[in-house]
C-alpha cells in the first residue's frame, strides 16, 4: 500500500513542485529540532537562572506569546511578500535565538529571548503549511501529513541530540549551538527557490464568503490539540524524573519515544490521508488519544506503561494537525490570513494549558499533566462533532 501511494504521490510532483515541497520539509525538521528542545533543558535552565519548576514554566508562556504574536502578523506577511524570503530570515532569527539561549543566567532575559525564538517558529510554521497548500492545493494531504512527518523526525531527534551532548560536555551549551548549526543552512536552501503564488483574492470572493464560525471551530481545534501536545512533550520529562521512575538521560529517551512515536504515526498516515477520509482519521485519531491517556492514569508510575502510553498518544496526535489542514483546504479558501487564524488558536493552547500544567505539578503532583492531556482530549471531540455539524461537507 505505501509502495503504491509513493508512486501515486511522485506521478503528481513536477520537479519544481518537488523542490519546493522538499525544503518545506527540511525546513520543518529543523522546526521540530528547536521546537522539542525546551522539554528535556528545563531543569538545567531553571539552574542557570536560579528558578523554580514552577517559575521557568513561565518560558511556556513567553515562547508562545512570541508564537501568538507571529501567527497575528505571519498571514498578511506571506499573503503580501515573497513567501521564501520571509521564511528564511524567521531560520536565521530562530539559530540566533537557540544560540544565546544556554548562555543567559537572567530568567527575565531568557523570557525575552524565548519570545524571539516563539516568533520565528510561528513565521516558519504558518508559512510551511500555507506555502505547502499553494503548491499542491486540494492535493496537500498526503503531501502535509508528509510535511508534519518530518516535523516529527526533528521533534524526535532533538532530545537524543541534547541527551547525548549532555553526556559528553556536562552541560546544554553545546547541545542548542549544535541544534543552531544544523538549522541555519535551511536558509539558504529557500532562498535558491522561487515562492510560489499566493490564492487570487478574486477567486477567494467568488468561492463565497468566509465561514467565520468554521474558521473559529478549526482554531479552537488547534488550541486543545496543541495545548495538549506541549503538555505531553513538555512535561514528560519532568514527569518521569518528579515520579522517580526514570534517571534524566531515561527521561530525555522517553520524550524522543513520544516524537518518534508521534513521527512514526505521521509516516503511516501519508497513504492513510489518500485512502480516508479526514473525518474517519480525526475520529480514530481520538479514542487512540483516550484510551493511551487513560492507561497513563491507571498506572502512573509504572516506565513501561507510560512508554506504552508516550507511543499510543504520540501516534494518536500524530495526523491530528495535518489532517485538520486538509479538512479545512475541503472547506474554506484556505489563504495566508485563516492559516495566520489557526496557528493564533495554536499558540493560545501552546501558551496556557502547559503553563497551568507547570503550576499545579510542584502543589498538587506531577500526574496533574496527564489530567490536563485527558480534559483536551475528551474537549477535542466535543469540538471536532461540532465542526461536522456546522458544514454538511465536513462528513465527506
Amino acid at each position: 500500500m505505501i509502495l503504491n501511494t509513493l508512486q501515486l504521490i511522485r506521478s503528481k510532483l513536477t520537479s519544481d513542485r518537488l523542490k519546493k515541497t522538499l525544503a518545506y520539509y527540511v525546513a520543518f525538521i529543523g522546526l521540530g529540532l528547536a521546537n522539542s528542545s525546551l522539554g528535556p533543558t528545563l531543569p538545567s535552565l531553571a539552574a542557570n537562572t536560579h528558578s523554580t519548576l514552577s517559575q521557568i514554566s513561565i518560558l511556556f508562556i513567553a515562547r508562545s506569546a512570541g508564537y501568538l504574536i507571529g501567527a497575528l502578523s505571519s498571514g498578511r506577511l506571506y499573503d503580501r511578500l515573497a513567501g521564501h524570503k520571509v521564511m528564511s530570515l524567521m531560520v536565521l532569527g530562530l539559530a540566533f535565538a537557540l544560540t544565546l539561549t544556554p548562555l543567559v543566567s537572567q530568567l527575565t532575559l531568557l523570557i525575552l529571548i524565548l519570545l524571539v525564538l516563539g516568533f520565528t517558529e510561528s513565521l516558519i510554521d504558518v508559512g510551511g503549511n500555507t506555502l505547502l497548500i499553494w503548491v499542491h492545493r486540494r492535493e496537500v494531504g498526503p503531501f502535509m501529513n508528509g510535511l508534519h512527518f518530518f516535523f516529527g523526525v526533528g521533534a524526535f531527534l532533538g532530545p537524543i541530540i541534547i541527551a547525548q551532548l549532555v553526556l559528553a560536555s556536562g552541560n546544554i551549551t553545546w547541545a542548542y549551538w549544535t541544534l543552531a548549526l544544523l538549522i541555519f543552512p535551511i536558509a539558504l536552501i529557500l532562498l535558491r527557490l522561487s515562492s510560489p503564488a499566493s490564492y487570487d483574492p478574486n477567486q477567494a470572493k467568488a468561492n463565497g464568503p468566509i465561514n467565520y464560525r468554521l474558521v473559529s471551530l478549526m482554531a479552537a481545534f488547534f488550541f486543545l490539540y496543541v495545548g495538549a501536545e506541549v503538555s505531553f512533550g513538555g512535561w514528560i520529562y519532568t514527569y518521569a524524573t518528579t515520579l522517580g521512575i526514570a534517571d534524566k538521560t531515561s527521561a530525555a529517551y522517553l520524550t524522543s519515544v513520544f516524537w518518534g512515536a508521534l513521527t512514526l504515526g505521521r509516516l503511516l498516515s501519508i497513504p492513510l490521508a489518500v485512502r480516508f477520509t479526514p473525518k474517519t482519521m480525526l475520529w480514530a485519531d481520538l479514542v487512540g488519544c483516550i484510551l493511551s491517556v487513560t492507561l497513563m492514569l491507571i498506572w502512573p508510575a509504572s516506565l513501561w506503561v507510560i512508554g506504552l502510553g508516550a507511543v499510543g498518544l504520540g501516534l494518536s496526535m500524530a495526523s491530528m494537525f495535518p489532517t485538520m489542514f486538509s479538512l479545512a483546504e475541503r472547506n474554506l479558501t484556505v489563504t495566508g490570513a485563516i492559516t495566520g487564524w489557526f496557528f493564533v488558536g495554536a499558540s493560545l493552547g501552546g501558551m496556557t494549558l502547559p503553563w497551568i500544567t507547570g503550576q499545579y505539578i510542584e502543589t498538587i503532583g506531577a500526574q496533574v499533566m496527564l489530567w490536563m492531556v485527558m480534559i483536551s482530549s475528551l474537549l477535542l471531540m466535543g469540538v471536532f462533532a461540532w465542526i461536522i455539524r456546522s458544514t454538511k461537507e465536513v462528513v465527506v
